[in-house]
């Protein structure tokens, strides 16, 4: 029966199995991974000689609305235009106007052209390839995995942002969809260079997270989030010296058996980016210390801690003095936020939001008043910082 199909196909439509040519059942379209730049045809399970009544879990990455409607699945994929041919029957329809109905017979849907195939996972890589070619865009052309630093960090922020803002909207999404860009460039400047590529990106990354949680995927146990903290780090100190140990072989195979060339044991704090912003960093740091044993035994002790860590800024007598006690305030206080469960870089990115925002108005309420804030005595500025938050207040109320 299948056979027959086929040759229809490449009669009418002029299909090349050699294409790459995918035959789903319409029962199971939510749990097929159909790529749209090669030909499909959809028939029912019957035809295949397969169950049709077996639950189908959709496929992860393709299931925000359940996947049970086949029709909906292949919206989402093919262009509205995009032709669907009817197997068996005279005519065809399109994508947009697809029914259950013509669903119940065979269909068959042509490759989309690349640059349109846009839905599946490898519409970016194929793009960025596209990009970089000789024939492709100038800018591209001209990237280094350097000159892309700087758009990764802001892509990163703008996602940062949008989760503030954007949660239960697509403007997430596109945001996202930024950040993937910048994953697949640096994975294809690689390819280019011979060294990995996307596929070797993808496997690392899931093999790495298989590996840590061994209570999903494997026979241990972990009961609450800190079970798994704990559990992340002991497997990390493990990949650690497994990975000190093979360095240290391939000295010793390289004639490199010197003690002191050989590379010391990567410590849990390793992997924590330089360039990360300093709050940030400094609750992973203490994060990562903490599940391996080292934290203060409750939060009162750490409020005692900072209370004498500003006596000593209180009493440094030189700038390098104030700048290093002020950095062991900073330390402590971002102890003092995790230890509440709050994100230290979040908390002061609100309070500067929260600033910006008083600060605004306390420059409108100056102008409007005629006076400008330089001249202006301090007390005169704490009346009108007050009257901009009693401002905001009334007009949380009223939205409330």
């Amino acid at each position: 029966m299948l056979d027959a199909l086929i040759a229809e196909a490449r009669i009418r439509w002029g299909l090349d199995p050699a294409d790459g040519l995918q035959v789903a059942a319409v029962e199971r379209l939510a749990g097929v991974p159909v790529d749209a730049w090669r030909p499909l045809i959809v028939v029912s399970a019957a035809v295949l000689r397969s169950r049709g009544d077996v639950a189908v879990e959709p496929l992860p990455g393709r299931h925000r609305d359940g996947g049970s409607d086949a029709a909906g699945i292949l919206r989402r994929l093919y262009p509205a235009d995009h032709p669907v041919g009817l197997i068996g029957r005279a005519g065809s329809t399109t994508v947009e106007a697809l029914t259950d109905g013509d669903l119940a017979a065979p269909v068959y849907l042509a490759p989309l052209p690349r640059v349109e195939a846009v839905a599946g996972p490898w519409a970016m890589p194929w793009i960025s390839d596209r990009l970089r070619r000789p024939d492709g865009c100038p800018w591209d052309r001209e990237q280094t995995h350097r000159s892309l630093r700087k758009h990764l960090l802001e892509e990163a922020y703008e996602v940062y942002d949008a989760l503030d803002t954007d949660v239960a909207s697509t403007g997430l999404a596109e945001e996202l969809g930024d950040l993937l860009l910048q994953v697949v460039l640096h994975a294809q400047l690689a390819a280019e260079q011979g060294v990995f590529d996307l596929t070797d990106v993808q496997a690392a990354i899931a093999e790495k997270i298989v590996r840590r949680h061994p209570h999903v995927f494997g026979d241990a146990e972990a009961r609450t989030a800190s079970d798994v903290n704990r559990q992340w780090e002991r497997i990390k100190a493990g990949e650690r010296a497994a990975a000190a140990e093979k360095a240290a072989l391939a000295a010793v195979a390289a004639g490199r058996d010197d003690p002191a060339e050989v590379e010391e044991p990567r410590s849990a704090l390793d992997g924590i980016s330089r360039s990360m912003p300093a709050l940030a960093a400094s609750q992973e740091m203490q994060d990562r210390a903490a599940n391996l044993g080292y934290d203060w035994p409750a939060i009162e002790p750490i409020v005692e801690k900072l209370l004498e860590e500003l006596e000593e800024l209180r009493a440094a007598a030189t700038p390098a003095e104030r700048a290093d006690e002020m950095g062991d305030v900073l330390m402590v206080a971002v102890n003092l936020a995790r230890r509440h469960g709050v994100e230290a870089e979040g908390a002061l990115r609100a309070a500067n939001e929260k600033f910006r925002r008083r600060f605004s108005r306390v420059e409108r309420l100056a102008a409007a008043r005629g006076v400008a804030l330089r001249d202006l005595s301090f007390d005169e500025l704490d009346a009108l910082w007050d009257a901009a938050k009693a401002a905001e207040a009334a007009d949380a109320a009223r939205e409330g």
